[in-house]
């Protein structure tokens, strides 16, 4: 099932990769990998890990454009934050690009923030479709197959690669080497950082969930579905 609409060769709906990155500690500590440094001049880390601040990149990555988003937490990893992400992407990137849409596509894994079996996932969608006047259709990857996700090779592997060895002293810093990932093929990223505060273990109540539109698709309902907005809200 495709979801694009075409109008004179041209995508007006985005496809999108979306994901949690490993969240990261912020701090003068070692990071895996090897940069070059003269001798003698190598760059002292501590040795135990007394912070308390920690970074949660979830990553948007537009799939036609070659484009990444990364919305980097300080909190918790929720369902919650996982849409206030995609909000974020669509407000500071996608609307623009996608002026005309009707509909975003999202693939995802099956676990963490943006789980199948998450209502509050289901339910925070639901808001985002109502604001947007957007219908969200995701595609969720089984089990163990999550690195077929575009965003892991194709945005997540290259920030890897970019901060690599480089401690990770301080919001800025990470927000500077995420934003400085590129690749050959023109990769373009785009950090910002998230102050909220996301509650853990957040779920919708019965009547709430009567609220959301969803539509099941055939193939793997439990990995497929659609959720449309809300027609008062649309109409009003």
């Amino acid at each position: 099932m495709s979801f694009y609409c075409i109008d004179n060769g041209v995508h007006h709906n985005p496809v999108t990769s979306i994901d949690a990155k490993k969240t990261e500690t912020v701090g003068n500590l070692k990071n895996a990998g090897k940069v070059y440094a003269r001798k003698g001049e190598a760059v002292r880390v501590e040795d135990h890990d007394f912070s308390k601040q920690k970074a949660i990149p979830f990553g948007i990555y537009d799939i036609k454009e070659n484009k990444g988003f990364v919305n980097v937490g300080m909190d918790h990893n929720t369902a919650e934050f996982a849409v206030e992400s995609l909000r974020r992407w669509w407000h500071l990137e996608g609307k623009a690009l996608y002026s005309k849409a009707h509909h975003v596509m999202i693939t995802a894994d099956s676990g963490s923030s943006n789980s199948n079996r998450s209502n509050q996932f289901l339910w925070e969608l639901q808001q985002f479709a109502n604001e947007t006047h957007l219908s969200i259709h995701v595609c969720h990857f089984p089990a163990g197959t999550s690195k077929w996700n575009k965003i892991e090779h194709r945005l997540f592997s290259y920030i890897s690669r970019n901060w690599q060895g480089v401690p990770l002293v301080s919001y800025e810093v990470i927000l500077g080497l995420i934003g400085g990932t590129t690749t050959k093929t023109g990769l373009q990223v785009k950090a910002v950082l998230d102050r909220g505060r996301y509650a853990l273990h957040k779920k919708p109540t019965k009547e709430q969930m009567k609220q959301v539109h969803i539509k099941r698709h055939r193939f793997h309902p439990e990995w497929n579905y659609s959720i449309v907005p809300d027609k008062d809200v649309v109409s009003g």
